[in-house]
């Protein structure tokens, strides 16, 4: 290692000739190249070539000190800011954890959209080492984006959060009155078992795939659609976000959990409680 301090030297030495030969240069390493090039008592034939370059040089080795983490901090300390105003803490509207567009058009519970209308729904289900989320949005005729999420209380493999994601942008949709809908997700089992085209050969999905055929029934038209990952990227960070996040008791607000699969669904966003009948 020494070795390599020293060619590194000859080498910037005679790079820079021009410069060091009429001025002290200082060497500032944690090793002394200089010592060990003058004072070593058997010279090898490249030692001896460095020596010979080395010595038309003024230098002089100056050990490397530490560097101090609080430099910074002091120096900042001794050249103060007049204007300075302390830090604030303080989260503004920190318990708002639900906004809604000014000019959404999400239509009220006793008038609904017009029936021809076409919306959209798409939506996708988390399950990781965090814990378990759904996410869906509805997407309405004029593009905009009416976003849910929940967290599952339960365990409960990927298949089933993918049927939870599913239920539950189809039940908001039924909420909203909507009558033309197209769903869209990246699950192709759930996507073709809704549709009828597979079977369903886990029995614990079957009650899943009953309850979303029949809350089809409330639409005049319904079309599935499968799609890659990539392009329900919404839909999945929503489920992602949902499934790290820890409801307090003091805030639920703009959150939902499922505490149990098929009995009781908790809203907490204004609404009453829910209770899903398969």
């Amino acid at each position: 290692m020494l070795e390599k301090t020293c060619c590194a030297l000859a080498w910037a030495a005679k790079r820079l000739r021009q410069y060091m030969i009429n001025h002290t240069t200082w060497l500032i390493s944690r090793m002394n190249p200089i010592k060990y090039i003058f004072e070593k008592p058997a010279l090898t034939g490249r030692i001896a070539h460095w020596q010979m370059l080395l010595s038309e040089y003024d230098i002089e080795y100056r050990t490397q000190k530490a560097i101090k983490g609080s430099i910074i901090a002091d120096h900042l300390a001794h050249q103060p800011i007049d204007d300075y105003q302390s830090i604030k803490f303080d989260f503004p509207d920190e318990e708002i954890m639900y906004l809604k567009m000014k000019d959404c058009e999400e239509p009220l519970p006793e008038e609904g959209p017009d029936p021809e209308s076409r919306w959209g729904l798409i939506f996708d289900g988390a399950v990781n080492a965090y814990g378990n989320g759904i996410g869906a949005v509805i997407i309405t005729p004029k593009g905009t984006h009416i976003p849910f999420s929940a967290r599952l209380l339960f365990d409960c493999t990927n298949n089933i959060a993918e049927y939870e994601a599913c239920i539950m942008g189809i039940e908001e949709a039924i909420d909203l009155r909507i009558k033309v809908l197209d769903i869209y997700g990246d699950s192709a089992l759930v996507i073709n078992q809704i549709k009828g085209e597979w079977e369903t050969r886990h029995q614990g999905l079957v009650p899943y795939k009953d309850y979303a055929r029949r809350l089809l029934t409330f639409f005049n038209k319904v079309e599935l659609h499968h799609i890659p990952r990539e392009e329900n990227q919404m839909a999945d960070a929503l489920a992602t976000l949902s499934s790290m996040f820890e409801r307090s008791q003091t805030t639920s607000r703009g959150f939902t959990t499922l505490s149990n699969s098929f009995k009781v669904r908790s809203i907490h966003l204004g609404h009453p409680t829910k209770i899903r009948r398969p």
